[in-house]
């Protein structure tokens, strides 16, 4: 009698998840600051139609996002035709394309903390510091910003925990191509449906401590930010 075949486990999508989730909370982090401002500012026009929209990805299902992003992405889309012209190739089912996935779940969570953390500092320290001859973009990055990087960082920590663990408008956009676009979420889907479930328990445990990692952060963050 032979002796049953093991099947290795594979690292690749762990590594390709994080690398995908990192990428996506920087640029979740660059545009959601900019956004949270903008929301923050209370003579933005149509603030509150501005911050369903930008909040809408919390609550749609991921085949819909999939689908917007699918028609102004994809490979017969302007958008799509152009980075196809500079960069050579597609963002559907590639890496960008996970890339822009992950984007979409995190910023929503980047953009709600942000935006709390800004409205939480003091006005009154902006205003002195604009009375000592410093201008709104000086006293957004020398004051504000400062004193709201605890709610920035944890919607950031929160952006990339969301961002890791993306399934639905990952597959959609990006395909579930082994060693290509595999993240972590689409291996466990896969390693279950081939019975693979050693596999799947150690992904699944792996996923499950980091997820809890950053909301321990979360948490550490957001209790020092309100012992200040």
């Amino acid at each position: 009698m032979t002796a049953p075949q093991t099947h290795p486990m594979d690292w690749g999508p762990l590594w390709l998840s994080l690398r995908v989730a990192s990428i996506a909370t920087v640029i979740a982090v660059l545009l959601g600051v900019g956004l949270a401002a903008l929301l923050a500012w209370r003579r933005t026009p149509a603030r509150d139609l501005l911050d369903a929209i930008l909040s809408a990805p919390l609550v749609m299902p991921p085949t819909v996002l999939g689908y917007y992003v699918l028609v102004m992405l994809g490979r017969h889309s302007a958008l799509g035709k152009l980075w196809r012209d500079v960069f050579g190739s597609d963002i559907v089912f590639t890496e960008t394309g996970a890339v822009v996935a992950a984007t979409i779940g995190a910023l929503p969570m980047v953009i709600k903390s942000a935006r709390t953390a800004l409205e939480g500092v003091d006005r009154t320290l902006i205003a002195a510091a604009r009375t000592l001859g410093a201008g709104p973009l000086r006293a957004f990055f020398t004051v504000t910003l400062p004193l709201a990087a605890p709610g920035v960082i944890a919607g950031a920590t929160l952006g990339f925990a969301r961002a890791l663990g993306d399934f639905g408008v990952t597959l959609m956009v990006a395909g579930d191509i082994p060693g290509q676009t595999q993240t972590a979420s689409l291996y466990i889907y896969d390693e279950i449906q081939a019975n693979r479930d050693s596999d799947a328990t150690t992904m699944v445990v792996l996923m499950t401590l980091i997820a809890v990692g950053a909301l321990y952060l979360v948490n550490v963050l957001t209790r020092r930010d309100r012992g200040r």
